[in-house]
């Protein structure tokens, strides 16, 4: 078992990854650096393994696929995550780490946006993109984390084989945040300052689609992690469109013992159904969530006695 455990996944990071893996080897000297190659075609692989960095391979394209493997290869005391493309300062490093090591965090945020992000990034869209998913998330899971998206985190040895890794690309940072929420892992953010890409190096993101697809992440983790407010949100709005079509056809009935407009009263009936339906739906799945969450308590006290034994092995070596 390593003590700390560098992880870099990289999909073309030529110009980069010689300075990324020496930088952190500079500020973690009894970290191991493991960069993991995404099926680059510029020589990253080659490049890292000069600069001294264990390299491995996930042929599966995307970063929530490259995480996965990371996750379920590697096992270390305390985990630390970041890009290569060198946007995230080695320096750093130190202050994401020690709070894993003393057992103060289950995950520390690299905070980007309190810090040099809005200077230095020079794409506006994801500036405006970073602020809408951070006032998105905190307001439906009542929580106040500063940057939900940034990939420079550390981690635990229990939330790392805990973790359920469920997206294939750049909305795993989001997953990785939500589901600390859910499960009260205790998350700490650590401002850290933010440099742009040097001249050469080329983003891999695509501000639109991956925006939607972050978007979309958070439309269903919001939906499976709380599915009673979810499904009761609908069921609240399908019952106020069945009583703004309905009430007016009842007040006639009682007014003139007719029914001149049967359709409307149907459909605000059917939509009385729905609404029941999705409340009630959201109930089941509410209590399913809960005894998932049981589960996942008795599986972390398995995982921690694991990482008890792990490093107890390591240390007799």
């Amino acid at each position: 078992m390593d003590r700390i455990a560098v992880l870099i996944p990289c999909y073309n990071e030529g110009k980069t990854i010689e300075k990324v893996v020496r930088d952190f080897q500079a500020a973690l000297p009894d970290a191991t650096i493991y960069v993991y190659d995404n099926n680059s075609t510029d020589g990253t692989d080659r490049i890292a393994k000069a600069a001294g960095a264990v390299v491995r391979y996930e042929h599966r394209q995307g970063k929530g696929n490259v995480i996965r493997a990371m996750f379920r290869d590697i096992d270390a005391e305390a985990y630390l995550m970041a890009d290569g493309d060198d946007t995230y300062p080695a320096e750093a490093a130190a202050a994401l780490v020690e709070p894993i090591l003393n057992g103060e965090a289950d995950m520390t945020i690299g905070d980007r946006l309190s810090s040099t992000y809005f200077e230095e990034n020079k794409r506006p869209f994801h500036n405006f993109g970073n602020s809408i998913v951070r006032k998105l998330i905190n307001t439906l899971f009542h929580s106040d984390v500063k940057d939900i998206m940034t990939g420079y985190r550390g981690f635990s040895f229990q939330f790392v084989k805990t973790f359920p890794v469920l997206s294939q690309g750049f909305e795993i940072e989001t997953e990785m945040t939500i589901h600390a929420l859910d499960k009260n892992l205790h998350l700490l953010s650590v401002p850290v300052p933010y440099r742009d890409r040097p001249q050469g190096s080329v983003s891999k993101l695509n501000t639109y689609s991956d925006g939607l697809r972050v978007l979309r992440t958070i439309f269903k983790l919001y939906r499976d992690y709380r599915p009673l407010r979810f499904f009761g949100g609908v069921a609240l709005l399908l019952l106020l469109i069945a009583c703004i079509l309905g009430i007016p056809v009842l007040a006639e009935y009682f007014r003139t013992g007719l029914v001149p407009r049967m359709p409307t009263l149907v459909v605000s009936g059917g939509l009385c159904i729905a609404a029941l339906l999705s409340y009630f739906s959201g109930l089941i799945l509410d209590v399913l969530v809960q005894k998932n969450r049981q589960e996942f308590e008795v599986k972390a006290n398995f995982v921690a006695l694991l990482f008890r034994r792990r490093k107890g092995e390591s240390a007799e070596k």
